[in-house]
This record gives C-alpha cells, sequence and structure tokens, in this order.
C-alpha cells in the first residue's frame, strides 16, 4: 500500500471494468457509504476513501494550510487516483466532496466518466442574488458554539444535518463520527466549507453532473440543485428526493439507493 493510500484508509472492494469513487462530507467517513456499497460491490471496482480531517484519519497528517481551502483535499484525490492508477472513474461525492470532485475534475476532465452529486452546494452563505440557505450570523454562531464545547455542539447538530431525534441509528451515527474529529480540525474544516464559494468555477465542469438532492436538507435549500444544474458547464440532470436530512444515504436508505444504483448504472440522455 502506498503513502497516500494509508494516510486516506483507502480499500479497493470487487473487481469490476468500471471504477466507482465513494467520498465522504464533513463529520463522516468512508462508513456513510455502508447501505450502498454491497450493491456496487459486484458488479464494479468500488474504491472507498477518508478525506483528510476525518476522525479515522491521523490527525498529524492534518495540514491547515493545505487544508484551509478545499483545493487541498481536490489535489488528494487526484493523488489517490494516481496511485490505484484509476485512469476513469464515476465519482460519487457527498455534500463538500461533490465540489471537491468537480474541481479535481476542472484539472483532470479525463478520470471523470460522471460525477453523482449528493447534497452538494457550490456557497452556503446567501448573497445578493443567491440563496445559499445561511446569513453570516448563523454560522459565527455555529462556529462559537463548536469552539465552546465541542461535545454539546456534537449532540446537538447531528440531529439537525440528519433530520431525526437523537435516537435514531443514523444520528447516533454521525455524532460519533463528528466526534471522532479533534475540535480544533472539525472547526477549521467546517470554517473552510461554510465561508467556501465555488460559484465561479462551475462553468468550468464540463463532466456530466448528477445532482441529487433531499427534499429537506438543513445545509442545503432545493433551490442550490436547480443553481448547480443551471450553472454547470457541461450536462447535468437534477433528481429531488422525498428524503430529509444532509446524509440520506445514511437516513433513508430504502429511497437513496434505489436512486444512486440508477445514477450509477445511466448516463444523462443527451
Amino acid at each position: 500500500m502506498g503513502i497516500v493510500e494509508e494516510a486516506h484508509n483507502v480499500r479497493v472492494l470487487g473487481s469490476g471494468e468500471q471504477v466507482i469513487v465513494l467520498a465522504h462530507g464533513f463529520g463522516t467517513d468512508q462508513s456513510v457509504w455502508k447501505h450502498l456499497v454491497p450493491h456496487v460491490v459486484d458488479s464494479y471496482r468500488v474504491v472507498l476513501y477518508d478525506n483528510m480531517g476525518a476522525g479515522t484519519t491521523n490527525p498529524e497528517y492534518f495540514d491547515f494550510q493545505r487544508y484551509s481551502t478545499l483545493e487541498g483535499y481536490a489535489y488528494d484525490l487526484l493523488a489517490v487516483l494516481e496511485e490505484l492508477q484509476v485512469d476513469s472513474c464515476i465519482f460519487v461525492g457527498h455534500s463538500v466532496s461533490s465540489v471537491i470532485g468537480a474541481l479535481a475534475s476542472i484539472t483532470r476532465p479525463d478520470l471523470f466518466s460522471k460525477i453523482i452529486m449528493v447534497g452538494a452546494s457550490p456557497r452556503y452563505l446567501n448573497d445578493a442574488d443567491y440563496y445559499g440557505g445561511f446569513e453570516q450570523e448563523d454560522l459565527d454562531q455555529l462556529f462559537e458554539a463548536m469552539q465552546s464545547n465541542y461535545k454539546a455542539w456534537c449532540s446537538g447538530f447531528a440531529p439537525l444535518a440528519v433530520g431525526g431525534d437523537m435516537e435514531s441509528v443514523a444520528v447516533q451515527e454521525f455524532s460519533r463520527t463528528l466526534f471522532n474529529m479533534r475540535p480544533d480540525i472539525a472547526l477549521s474544516v467546517a470554517q473552510t466549507i461554510f465561508q467556501s464559494d465555488f460559484r465561479h468555477i462551475l462553468r468550468h465542469v464540463t463532466v456530466p453532473c448528477h445532482i441529487i438532492q433531499s427534499m429537506k436538507d438543513l445545509a442545503v435549500p432545493v433551490v442550490v440543485s436547480e443553481y448547480l444544474h443551471q450553472n454547470l458547464g457541461g450536462e447535468s440532470i437534477v433528481e429531488v428526493m422525498s428524503s430529509d436530512g444532509h446524509l440520506p444515504q445514511l437516513s433513508s436508505p430504502d429511497v437513496v439507493i434505489p436512486v444512486l444504483l440508477r445514477h450509477i448504472r445511466h448516463d444523462i440522455a443527451v
């Protein structure tokens, strides 16, 4: 196993011709795909990895400067693909990883046959002619709460993000992976994500994009999926699911897995 693979806990499962790369969002790790993996291992070569900063990675490897922008994560993704000698993949990115995949595809469009975006947003802050769902005051309060008592913040944020009561398995799972992150790293990652604005790069993304979104999502309003569709540089398609929450592949697998499989197996009809 190479250095990059080891640092990112890369796992390669299945033995199909086509490669699927599964990338997780903030506060989770590759385990967020546990309901999808059994459905794809028989037909695809499946690559799972953890973003640097996830609780499952070595905090000593987290370079605060490198990861103060999402480009740092995009370069990591390209390094993983290079080390595994992947020459083309279907990339499934959850939340921030959708944008990470999009950034990587601008540099190396040849490596991505399509990008499936789950709960993606190019900007979380509202702007004059853009609704991202958050005001700066909301984000300042979020960062302050993370700083003052991280464990308490995790307990409060998890059910809001997942969209369920504290007793649900998905909420407990997200609480666990959130709490596994080192608090100072979690704050830094949250600030990088929530303060980012990647609207300007969308037109440079030429790889086909499948935009999948929950009907109700605390982090990403439904209008954002339409914004992506209108502004991406290549072919794109939107599907809004009846699911609730920002981690629907974990909380509503019965709804989400069939949708994901359909978008993995079928290309956009042009």
